[in-house]
């Protein structure tokens, strides 16, 4: 059964290009609009930052703090269950970041996660299916790291092992005695590899569960659209490609296999939409696996994400547009975008409407359902 999950309200100091804000939320749908360069795409970091630790950017901490500032703090009011919650976040230049949940510290990010589910949504996304691998990649790792813990667990493992392995590869070339102290690292690296693949291909088989029928019917039926795990080894073979390859990996001192060098592909009947798709398909492409990515979210947790759309809606076409509006009509939807006219002869309730201008937001408009 779906539950009632949206935020309250966000208040910010020292973010970004904000010396203080405070920003109120309704249930259904929020507008932050103005020109470019504002501040818009700031608050929705911030509200990701708030559910996850991570800029959706990928940007450091002590660069999202405002220009001049030692710290940063964000504050994140939501309800969830009928119960209010709240997110302290510290951003420290020299330090750790600090998180609270409802004034208790906690020590590890994985505390945090699933407190509050988010889907961030922008016009990078639209063009995922033809950038490199990372991004796909980085798509399967920010969405599985919020709905499983464990996963979130055994990706961070793998990158400090495989951090260190790398380190010992760089090693050997000076001292070759080193190289008996490899299969430890090994068996450390397929131990959480395996885990990351078996979840990555679940993920992917729970995706093609559900986007096939968004696609046909964002393509009046005319498309079927399969998503493929391309995985550079898999979880039974993962030990013994790293003997086959350490040649070659104390060549560029580097781990050239194992699962962050996986990819995705996706089939547009039968065909390979990286490659040989127009720009319109690989837009709706991307369109329905933001929409599977949400129907997916609301099975796992059974509760709505809360969506974060970043100036998507002047990117996408009519049709294309009323299809994620009639998608997102049951859940708490906070928009970016330049003119707010736009969206006044959409079909949505619009909670609350701010004017964002240098560094400020000012309610102009409210209109509770």
């Amino acid at each position: 059964m779906v539950k009632d999950m949206y935020i309250e309200s966000i208040e910010l100091n020292n973010y970004r290009n904000y010396r203080k804000l405070k920003v109120e939320f309704g249930k259904n749908t929020n507008i932050l609009y103005g020109n470019n360069a504002q501040g818009k795409t700031n608050i929705l970091e911030s509200i990701y930052m708030a559910a996850t630790t991570k800029s959706h950017r990928g940007t450091k901490d002590r660069d999202i703090i405002r220009i001049g500032e030692d710290e940063s703090h964000i504050r994140l009011f939501l309800r969830k269950r009928d119960v209010s919650h709240k997110i302290d976040m510290h951003l420290r230049k020299s330090k750790n970041k600090g998180v609270a949940i409802d004034g208790i510290a906690i020590r590890r990010a994985t505390e945090l996660y699933g407190l509050l589910n988010v889907i961030f949504f922008s016009p990078e996304d639209l063009s995922i299916i033809k950038n490199g691998p990372a991004e796909r990649r980085r798509f399967m790792d920010l969405e599985l790291c919020q709905i499983s813990r464990l996963y979130y667990q055994n990706l961070a493992s793998y990158n400090k092992i495989l951090n260190q392995r790398n380190n010992l590869l760089k090693q050997i070339y000076y001292n070759k005695s080193l190289i008996d102290t490899l299969d430890v690292w090994n068996i450390q690296l397929v131990d959480y590899g395996s885990k990351i693949i078996k979840e990555r291909k679940n993920f992917i088989d729970m995706m093609n569960d559900i986007i096939c029928d968004i696609h046909s019917r964002l393509t009046g039926g005319r498309e079927k659209l399969e998503i493929v795990y391309e995985y550079n080894v898999n979880e039974n073979n993962f030990e013994d490609v790293l003997r086959e390859k350490l040649e070659t990996d104390l060549k560029y001192s580097s781990t050239q296999a194992g699962p962050h060098r996986d990819d995705i592909s996706f089939l547009i009947n039968g065909i390979d939409a990286r490659k040989y798709g127009s720009q319109g398909q690989q837009r709706t492409v991307a369109l329905s696996l933001k929409m599977a990515e949400i129907k997916l979210v609301k099975k796992i947790i059974s509760d709505n994400p809360i969506l974060l759309l970043d100036d998507v809606m002047s990117e996408l076409d009519t049709d294309r547009r009323n299809a994620l509006i009639d998608e997102i009509k049951d859940i708490q939807t906070i928009i970016t975008c330049t003119g707010y006219d736009e969206f006044i002869k959409e079909q949505v309730i619009i909670n609350n409407v701010y004017s964002v201008v240098n560094g400020t937001a000012t309610r102009v408009r409210t209109e509770e359902s």
